[in-house]
C-alpha cells in the first residue's frame, strides 16, 4: 500500500526527492502520512481537494480488497 501511495505522489510533485511516507498502525485502521516539500503540497491536494480525494479513493479501493481501514494524511 505504501509503494502504491509513494509512486502517485510521486508523480505529481516536482521534488520527488522529498516525498515520504510514514506508517502509522493503529487497531481498526492504518494511518499513511505523506510529506512534501511545502512548493508540491498544492500539486498534491489540487483544487478544492480533488487530487487528494481521488488519492484516497484508489487508496481505499486497495484496502477494500484487504478488509482494512485506511486513511491518508497530507502534511508539507
Amino acid at each position: 500500500m505504501q509503494s502504491l501511495i509513494e509512486y502517485l505522489v510521486k508523480a505529481l510533485v516536482d521534488e520527488p526527492d522529498q516525498v515520504t511516507i510514514t506508517e502509522v498502525p493503529q487497531e481498526e485502521a492504518t494511518t499513511y502520512e505523506v510529506r512534501v516539500a511545502p512548493g508540491d503540497l498544492g500539486k498534491v491536494i489540487g483544487k478544492q481537494g480533488r487530487i487528494a480525494n481521488a488519492l484516497r479513493t484508489v487508496v481505499k479501493s486497495v484496502a477494500m480488497k484487504n478488509k482494512r481501514k485506511v486513511y491518508v494524511e497530507i502534511i508539507a
